[in-house]
């Protein structure tokens, strides 16, 4: 099949890439290199010994958009481009807006433009907002408490809007926890532009000199060590969904979500003491006050994944770290 990842340079289109070409698929990228690096495309092509195709430009440009698709020949797009921060979400909103929404309708313009109706779109589980109860399944009331959110759900509600007008679109809504780790090589992981926002590429800037040490965002909380507890899937897994996703959508006509999360939790201390124990050194850390909006714990309920798309986490905790300290590693070197 021939499949256009927008968004497909960054952390997990990078992985979500590599997966797909291993697979025999043909991939091309569609990326505006925002917050991502044009030697990504080398690194993935290395591991995967495969020609991947690449077309930089921003998802609001409808019109080249539309040429890419034409001319690359695609069958079915996982869009995986967007702003993804959600304090600077609150900074920056009507730029998230812009680029989130805004970009998500020029795609499927263009898609309708050539006939596509095959999509896979990176949504988050930042769209249920504070649970109202946990673990949070497909079913849980959506309230996004910041603009990111927001976007997520309103694109989702334009999908469902859009497979109601048109029979013959396949969607998948894939709500993401909290994706981590790197690829078993060590030559991709997430490499953020600028000041990262995500854990475990801080650790790394710990580990390698170039931050002093880890802000732990409140130790009060109610879970056992304090600190609050996420449900962290690993990068691999979750590229797993997307191509476990994209194969089950054909003959499944409609919008459908599914969450794709471990089902477990582990807290910032956890994570910390695992990676700790994989890379044999000790990170020292502050603990500062709680963030606005951060939750005590939260968690998927993946049933549905498992059920639907024959999927589920095969990755722990330790293969995240191993993994992670192999790329903060690599990374050091480059």
């Amino acid at each position: 099949m021939n499949i256009l990842l927008t968004g497909g340079m960054g952390y997990i289109g990078s992985h979500t890439a590599l997966l797909l070409a291993n697979a025999g698929h043909q991939v091309h990228i569609y990326d505006n290199l925002c917050n991502s690096n044009i030697g990504t495309l080398d690194r993935v092509q290395k591991i995967c010994s495969k020609s991947i195709g690449f077309s930089e430009g921003d998802v609001r440009d409808t019109e080249k958009l539309t040429k890419v698709l034409r001319d690359a020949k695609i069958e079915a797009v996982i869009h995986l481009a967007g702003l993804k921060a959600v304090g600077e979400s609150s900074q920056k909103p009507i730029e998230y807006y812009a680029n989130n929404v805004q970009g998500s309708i020029s795609l499927i313009q263009a898609m309708q433009m050539v006939g596509i109706k095959t999509l896979v779109f990176s949504s988050s589980a930042t769209v249920y907002g504070d649970p109202v109860y946990l673990p949070y399944d497909e079913d849980h009331p959506t309230s996004p408490t910041n603009p990111y959110g927001r976007n997520k759900l309103q694109v989702e509600e334009i999908l469902r809007d859009l497979s109601v007008s048109d029979k013959e679109w396949q969607i998948a809504c894939l709500r993401y926890f909290n994706p981590v780790g790197a690829h078993e090589s060590g030559l991709i992981g997430e490499d953020p532009n600028g000041i990262p926002n995500n854990l475990m590429p801080v650790i790394g800037q710990v580990v390698n000199g170039k931050l002093p040490l880890l802000n732990i965002f409140g130790d009060d909380y109610d879970t056992p060590d304090g600190t609050g507890k996420r449900d962290y899937i690993h990068v691999m897994d979750l590229a797993e969904g997307h191509l476990a996703a994209l194969i089950w959508l054909q003959g499944n006509p409609g919008c459908h979500t599914f969450n794709l999360g471990s089902g477990d939790s582990y807290s910032v201390l956890d994570l910390l003491h695992h990676f700790e124990k994989a890379s044999g050194q000790k990170i020292p850390y502050q603990i500062v006050e709680r963030r606005p909006g951060d939750l005590p714990e939260y968690y998927a309920k993946a049933d549905k994944a498992e059920k639907f798309l024959g999927w589920k986490t095969k990755r722990k905790l330790s293969d995240i770290c191993n993994s992670s300290w192999l790329w903060i590693k690599n990374s050091r070197k480059s």
